[in-house]
């Protein structure tokens, strides 16, 4: 399976200090992602696939149908947005991945999610 370009994933994070219970090592960060369709045909997103690292060393790995119950078709030009959470461990952690699309023409696609930092404030210097 080819790895696309033409999928593009902007990712944003948010440490949850309301849904955290620090004493129990429990850090809950939300990710905004906006996948946007660059390509001249429509794709449908299959799955997911991610790998999920906190600050300790723990990996874990998370794969499933769709994302948030969702199958979205982007057709050429669009954007698709989602918002989800991660509970890890320690108060930083990274998170990377990708999404599978099958194309108009029936051609499943790879869209890599690049390596991105989830981290409670003042943690990074």
């Amino acid at each position: 399976m080819e790895t696309t370009q033409s999928i593009s994933v902007q990712v944003e994070t948010r440490f949850m200090p309301e849904q955290s219970l620090i004493d129990d090592q429990r850090y809950m960060f939300t990710y905004t992602i906006t996948i946007t369709n660059n390509g001249e045909q429509s794709a449908q997103l299959l799955s997911r696939s991610w790998l999920i690292t906190d600050s300790i060393g723990e990996t874990s790995t998370v794969e499933g149908d769709g994302v948030v119950g969702q199958q979205p078709i982007l057709q050429p030009q669009q954007t698709y947005t989602y918002t989800s959470g991660c509970i890890l461990k320690s108060p930083m952690g990274t998170m990377e991945g990708f999404y599978i699309f099958v194309q108009q023409d029936g051609k499943q696609v790879k869209a890599p999610i690049k390596v991105f930092t989830l981290a409670m404030p003042n943690i990074i210097n």
